[in-house]
């Protein structure tokens, strides 16, 4: 389970999360939707515990990922598709991040198959396209079966085949007990993927819900109802975060305006 409790996180005159309270439940796929600026970014970099915040506390299995021993095998987590050192293949990115949390190279060797990049492993990663790089994310995520994932837009770059392919993994995923957290700016994709959707804007909790019961307020039609419930919330400036660091290696520019 994924926990969030009265999280604020301010970056000088901007106040990012303005007090923001979830909880993600095991067992199905919730969606992390929100118009530009909204936070989203901020709140999954304060629950991987690469931002501190101003005020309150995120949980991870009951514990601050900082307190997990070998966080890799408790959460899967991918912010960036692209976070990896282009001069080596997909498997020795793979095999230094196993390494660093004693996962086994059998294991490496069958995330690649999982994520069909087996015929590629020995590819320098720095060739690979969005979508193959997008998948590499995807396996770095697997390689220590955790219980709990954390994706920050996981169908970016993939192909009509590759949508349907993480689609159906996630629901796999959930269907298995597992927690399954995803942000998304493809409101049909969440229509399907998702069972649940915490949805925010200025770093606000807007809706907490069901797919099923914030479609029905938009009159069955799910974007319908995001476009009201979020309308006005929207900010389009953003800018880097300097010396900022993700887990293995991921980094993601905040989709929060900066001072």
């Amino acid at each position: 389970m994924i926990e969030a409790q009265g999280l604020v996180k301010r970056y000088g005159a901007t106040t990012a999360v303005d007090g923001l309270t979830f909880t993600v439940q095991p067992g199905m796929v919730t969606g992390f939707l929100g118009t530009n600026g909204s936070g989203k970014s901020t709140t999954m970099r304060l629950l991987l515990g690469l931002d501190k915040p101003d005020a309150g506390a995120t949980r991870i299995g009951g514990h601050p990922y900082r307190d997990l021993r070998w966080p890799l095998r408790e959460v899967g987590s991918m912010l960036e598709a692209k976070a990896f050192h282009p001069g080596r293949s997909a498997r020795a990115h793979l095999a230094a991040l196993a390494s660093s949390n004693a996962i086994g190279l059998a294991r490496v060797d069958e995330v690649l198959d999982m994520v069909g990049l087996a015929g590629a492993a020995r590819r320098r990663a720095g060739t690979f396209s969005l979508g193959m790089a997008q998948r590499l994310g995807i396996a770095t995520a697997l390689l220590g079966d955790p219980q709990v994932f954390v994706l920050d837009e996981p169908v970016n770059g993939l192909d009509p085949q590759g949508i349907h392919w993480i689609r159906e993994l996630l629901k796999s995923l959930a269907a298995e007990g597992r927690t399954v957290f995803i942000s998304s700016h493809l409101i049909s994709e969440m229509a399907v993927t998702a069972d649940h959707l915490v949805v925010i804007g200025g770093g606000r909790l807007l809706a907490d819900t069901s797919v099923a019961k914030l479609s029905a307020a938009g009159s069955g039609s799910l974007e319908e109802a995001f476009l009201a419930l979020t309308a006005g919330t929207a900010q389009y400036e953003s800018t880097a975060r300097p010396g900022s660091t993700t887990p293995t290696n991921q980094r993601r520019d905040s989709d929060t305006a900066r001072p």
